[in-house]
């Protein structure tokens, strides 16, 4: 009996100590490492161009989104100096960068002027505009004169100027102009675009985009909830990080306009958790 005691109380310890041994504490949690904070994540304004800027702030920060492209409807574009200063500091309250301003449309040399203007009282190295074809040599001097560069936005099968990417690299021809490109991708993929492939093969053209998902790869394509649609939202994420994109991926919601607040959300996750599985 004392044997098969010594015995019991020796397997005991073993277990014990084989427990122990490979025990671990866990390593501290750090968000840093999640592939959804490779990216930046922001809103296009266009999202929410039914909301005032503070609702709209506090949307951003209750998804813990930190950048905005700013629409003119919130910050005019005859706002002065001051009234940009005080935006900034109410973005500021809400840990929200105005990472951009636009998109702008000019159609006439009085309206580059003037976007240009606004652009240099802000701050921007950079805006998104929408220039008739016509005004592109008188932009892209302003361009040179200012050091303000563009990102023309495309729009897709709609009619309007500058349907796709390639449309903005036959028009200008060369990136170091200071002319780039707001890379709408659900446009493209209703334009029947791949649009991962774009991606990779235009990067150097890429200076903002605006993120959405779409019903359709046609023109009759309508925004939806992004990981609901059709687009291959996956593909497009490792294009991204494969050319090591630096922008910010701005969310734009043209579904459910006076209530897009759910579906903005929805997909902002849905990009986080795309993210995070592709790093």
């Amino acid at each position: 009996m004392k044997k098969f005691t010594l015995i019991i109380a020796a397997i005991a310890a073993l277990m014990l100590s084989s427990c122990n041994g490979s025990k671990s504490a866990p390593a501290p949690f750090d968000p840093a490492t999640r592939g959804s904070n490779d990216i930046k994540l922001g809103a296009a304004g266009y999202s929410y161009l039914f909301y005032d800027i503070e609702t709209t702030l506090k949307f951003l920060q209750d998804m813990g989104v930190h950048y905005l492209s700013v629409k003119d409807k919130w910050l005019p574009l005859d706002a002065s100096y001051e009234d940009m200063v005080a935006f900034k500091e109410l973005c500021a309250k809400y840990d929200v960068e105005g990472y951009t301003l636009g998109p702008i449309y000019m159609r006439s040399e009085a309206q580059v002027d003037q976007a240009f203007d606004y652009a240099k009282r802000y701050g921007a190295k950079w805006f998104i505009g929408v220039p008739n074809y016509e005004l592109l040599d008188y932009m892209i001097a302003k361009i040179k004169e200012t050091g303000i560069k563009v990102a023309i936005h495309t729009h897709g099968p709609d009619g309007m100027a500058f349907p796709d990417i390639r449309t903005i690299v036959e028009k200008v021809g060369d990136p170091n102009l200071g002319v780039g490109c707001c890379m709408d991708l659900g446009h493209t993929f209703r334009s029947g675009y791949d649009v991962a492939a774009d991606i990779i093969e235009f990067k150097d053209w890429i200076m903002d985009v605006h993120i959405k998902d779409e019903t359709a790869a046609s023109k009759e394509g309508q925004t939806w909830e992004c990981g609901r649609g059709q687009m291959d939202l996956v593909g497009i994420i490792k294009a991204f990080r494969q050319i090591g994109y630096q922008g910010v991926l701005s969310m734009e919601y043209e579904k459910d306009r006076r209530n897009p607040q759910p579906g903005v959300a929805e997909s902002i996750g849905y990009l986080r958790g795309v993210l995070d599985a592709t790093k």
